[in-house]
């Protein structure tokens, strides 16, 4: 199936592979939810959702009260969330979203990424057009639930869509959208139904997609790995048709 197939397949294996870049991002999540709002998950949502995706990924109790306890401390500097956009090579579009805690040091590494990979830094807002920003709840569907009696449920919550897709190891997991500014309403209604979520985000979603060959694909997706490692990067969304 040719080289740019088995860089697509080890990548798949690689990607998130690595426990500690995972308890990492989400130990950021965990700080700036505190610095927001505080230490109780009761009255903290943001803080509940990043504890809900901790369990997700099997992040141990205690890091996770380590990371809620280290946020209390006045003393310790907030991150900053700033999102880069920019195009790989071939024309893919590419948005990065970062937690940091250094400006400089995260903008520099981000644009030596894209340079050494033939890619272009665009300017702050310059993807608008191309990802929209959702609301994303997974969750594996208790036996006997009536997914589509739990649509109609959550409609007025802000529900867009409900629908059923395979995990990493092939288990089907449940995933209800909305829009961004309905993020706290799905949350709650589903919460309120006793429904345990497996993950909670928001996303970004490709509202189109760029077409390219394996060859270029492999092009592309180095710079997605050398983002993906990066300690300041949270998460990053292309439009690369799969």
């Amino acid at each position: 199936m040719g080289r740019a197939f088995e860089f697509r397949k080890e990548r798949k294996f690689k990607r998130w592979s690595k426990m500690a870049v995972q308890f990492t991002r989400i130990g950021k999540d965990i700080v700036m939810a505190v610095k927001e709002s505080g230490p109780n998950p009761e009255t903290n949502s943001r803080l509940r959702t990043a504890m809900q995706n901790a369990k997700a990924v099997n992040m141990p109790k205690d890091r996770v009260e380590a990371a809620i306890k280290r946020a209390s401390d006045k003393s310790l500097a907030n991150y900053e969330e700033i999102v880069y956009e920019g195009y790989a090579p071939h024309g893919v579009a590419v948005l990065i979203e970062t937690a940091t805690d250094n400006t400089n040091r995260t903008v520099a590494n981000v644009r030596s990424y894209f340079n050494k990979t033939d890619g272009s830094l665009g300017k702050t807002g310059s993807l608008d057009f191309v990802f929209n920003r959702k609301s994303i709840f997974r969750f594996v569907p208790a036996e006997g639930l009536d997914l589509e009696e739990l649509e109609f449920e959550l409609i007025d919550a802000g529900l867009e869509e409900l629908y059923v897709e395979a995990d990493e190891e092939g288990n089907d997991v449940a995933v209800a959208q909305g829009a961004f500014e309905n993020f706290g309403s799905l949350q709650k209604a589903l919460e309120e139904k006793g429904i345990e979520l497996k993950s909670s985000k928001l996303e970004r979603i490709a509202l189109s997609h760029h077409e390219v060959t394996e060859e270029q694909a492999a092009d592309v997706l180095k710079l997605i790995d050398k983002l993906e490692e990066d300690d300041d990067v949270q998460a990053v969304y292309h439009n690369m048709a799969e």
